[in-house]
């Protein structure tokens, strides 16, 4: 049979034509379209499309590391969303979930021994159980107490973790949350037990009004917020002033570290605040293990 007279030569690639070019990624593709920005030619496959024509995939992707992300006033990549307070959601559920399962019951679930193996207990942070300072804020005294704290920690992420970005909201939560254990250890009685997440809403509390001052939210529904939330934690069961203050101060202290940070090496700013505060609160909880011994 003789060849079709639309075959390309022997020993040619498959696609390519003598008075066509091919693509510079398949080489047995010919193609009539150029990038736009290399001028390369390039096959239908390896295009995307662009403000002004198309560009090759290698291109975009060059321009992807060359142009400058958009970053809220702390200095976080734009992404939105809230995966970290979704996740600190549902660990606080699962937490509850857990201890109701253990204790046989919904409303008395902090009967279980493993809830009071992990509560805010300062006699027992005296005797080297330093784990207690943060796992009393995953626990949570009957459905209610939980429902109060999440539907806050829910509003406050969703204006705080799309402008602080992920870490550094997540390190707000919980240095607030260990600020609020440290103010239990440091000025409660030994024998009191605290548990909930009080102390990180509290904290988050703080960085919300701190992020209003510098203007990113409306003033009032900050303190629309702010009443709200300071309004049902009084109905809360094992309600404690000390952690909720301890988380606000802490909280509030590492958020002005962020926010009022030098543009300039902005990052490493961020991180002596952060370490700053972890440093500040290991100390105390020594100091305070040494008064108590």
């Amino acid at each position: 049979m003789a060849d079709s007279p639309n075959s390309p030569p022997p020993g040619e690639p498959v696609g390519a034509r003598p008075d066509q070019p091919v693509c510079v990624r398949h080489p047995d593709r010919a193609t009539g379209l150029r990038c736009v920005r290399c001028d390369r030619p390039s096959c239908p496959e390896c295009l995307r499309d662009a403000s002004v024509g198309y560009q090759c995939v290698d291109c975009v992707n060059e321009g992807r590391r060359t142009v400058r992300r958009p970053r809220t006033f702390v200095g976080a990549e734009v992404t939105g969303g809230m995966v970290v307070t979704r996740v600190l959601i549902a660990v606080n559920v699962v937490a509850f979930l857990a201890s109701a399962l253990l204790a046989g019951s919904l409303w008395e679930n902090y009967q279980s021994r493993e809830f009071a193996d992990l509560e805010m207990w300062p006699a027992a942070v005296y005797f080297g159980e330093w784990w207690r300072l943060l796992t009393y804020g995953f626990l949570h005294v009957g459905p209610l107490h939980l429902a109060f704290n999440m539907v806050a920690l829910h509003i406050l992420g969703q204006k705080l973790e799309p402008e602080f970005g992920r870490l550094r909201f997540l390190a707000v939560y919980l240095l607030s949350q260990l600020g609020g254990g440290l103010a239990v250890y440091l000025f409660d009685s030994v024998d009191v037990s605290v548990a909930g997440a009080s102390g990180a809403v509290y904290g988050l509390m703080g960085a919300l009004l701190l992020a209003a001052v510098r203007g990113r939210f409306d003033f009032g529904f900050v303190l629309s917020v702010v009443v709200l939330a300071t309004v049902f934690s009084f109905f809360q069961p094992n309600l404690s002033l000390l952690a909720h203050g301890g988380g606000f101060v802490i909280g509030s202290a590492v958020t002005a570290g962020l926010v009022y940070a030098p543009a300039v090496r902005r990052e490493r700013w961020h991180a002596l605040a952060v370490g700053g505060a972890f440093a500040l609160i290991v100390v105390m909880a020594f100091v305070r293990t040494g008064q108590l011994g």
